[in-house]
């Protein structure tokens, strides 16, 4: 389904008005709590901000992706914890999981999922296995009626607290052979390890499956699944591309506010012409980026937008936020870099979206192929998997 203008602006409206009563409050100490916030995700459950694009017969609003974009920015300003939340309920393996889940596997998990009741993380990096994906080593192999899963993940967002987990596996060789199960928490043989902490503040946990056994009707995708499982994850970049503008944005407000009322030697700090430079380019890189993320979601086929598109905006935005953010705390000095307001955080948060979800590097390469028309293997001659 998708929304006029004036649908979107009126959506907006209702959304914006939500997150000042209700969000605003508390939105600092939220971004230093590790711990995922159940109350916030049953709260914008209720307001009917989970599952924006799940269609309405499987429980969700049924709206354009266009729309979940505008909503997580707008939460984004307010509360960028809150952000992290519409992604998992949006923008995640949940919408992997939406796309590709049987009836039966959507009716068991998507109602406590949109409900914010239940979370859904994603299993995809491995010790050996970050960027080159399809070089994964955790098996699913046959037995009797379900498949015997062995191996390890790493890095996962949401892993400590996720109550579903999302896992890419192998059924055998090459890439071919790729595909993805569906395991709760407290399945026997699923471990999960102790948790570490990410530079954000944010925590994850190692994921540890020894001869667990799941039942093939936790099987979302067979071998041959690892192409869908890539074009539902160009959904989840594109909303870490969302909160990385978003949050560049906030601090960039946040620092045009302070340098605005700053007196230094006699005069307002925006007085400054080296200051206002700064915060002319990064205004200038903002709003580029936001283009490219709004190309990518208007001509996304079906709601899941283009590798090439994805790759340009997530790329743009990713560098245009941490700027943002990073110029914001140098503008506004000790300030900006205390735990005082949330600069600091925006920086450590946009910082951590060039790595997450496709490095820039990989974005770039991926930019490339589509500007040369041609694939270029970065493996090593000779040890292609597929």
């Amino acid at each position: 389904m998708t929304s006029t203008l004036s649908d979107r602006e009126a959506l907006l409206e209702s959304v914006r008005s939500f997150a000042r009563r209700h969000l605003a409050e508390g939105a600092l100490a939220r971004a230093h709590d590790p711990g995922y916030a159940w109350d916030i995700a049953e709260l914008l459950a209720a307001q009917g901000l989970l599952g924006l694009t799940i269609p309405v017969a499987d429980g969700g609003q049924g709206a354009a992706l266009a729309d979940a974009v505008a909503v997580i920015r707008e939460i984004a300003m307010v509360c960028p914890k809150s952000a992290d939340i519409l992604q998992a309920g949006n923008f995640g393996a949940i919408r992997t999981f939406a796309e590709f889940g049987s009836p039966e596997q959507k009716a068991r998990f998507l109602p406590d999922l949109l409900a914010g009741r239940a979370l859904l993380a994603l299993g995809m990096s491995e010790p050996e296995a970050g960027s080159a994906a399809t070089e994964l080593r955790t098996t699913a192999t046959a037995d009797g009626d379900g498949y015997r899963i062995d191996g390890t993940k790493i890095w996962g967002t949401h892993s400590v607290d996720a109550t579903l987990f999302l896992i890419y596996v192998r059924f055998g060789p090459g890439t071919g052979n790729i595909g993805s199960v569906l395991i709760e928490r407290g399945t026997p043989g699923f471990r999960i390890g102790a948790p570490s902490t990410f530079m954000s503040g944010e925590q994850w946990a190692q994921l540890y499956f020894d001869n667990c056994l799941i039942p093939k009707e936790n099987v979302l995708l067979g071998p041959g699944g690892f192409k869908k499982q890539m074009s539902g994850f160009n959904v989840e970049r594109i909303g870490n591309a969302s909160r990385a503008l978003a949050l560049g944005r906030l601090a960039f407000t946040i620092a045009r506010d302070h340098v605005a009322q700053r007196t230094q030697f006699g005069r307002t700090l925006n007085e400054f012409q080296g200051l206002q430079w700064k915060f002319a380019e990064v205004a200038v890189a903002l709003d580029a980026a936001e283009l490219l993320l709004d190309r990518a979601v208007r001509n996304a086929a079906a709601g899941l937008p283009s590798a090439y598109e994805t790759s340009v905006a997530k790329l743009a935005a990713n560098e245009a936020g941490f700027r943002a953010a990073n110029e914001a705390m140098q503008a506004m000095g000790a300030l900006g870099y205390s735990s005082e307001t949330l600069v600091e955080y925006c920086m450590r948060r946009t910082r951590g979206w060039m790595i997450a979800g496709g490095s820039v590097e990989i974005l770039k390469n991926r930019i490339a192929e589509e500007i040369f028309g041609r694939r270029f293997d970065q493996r090593v001659p000779g040890t292609r998997t597929a």
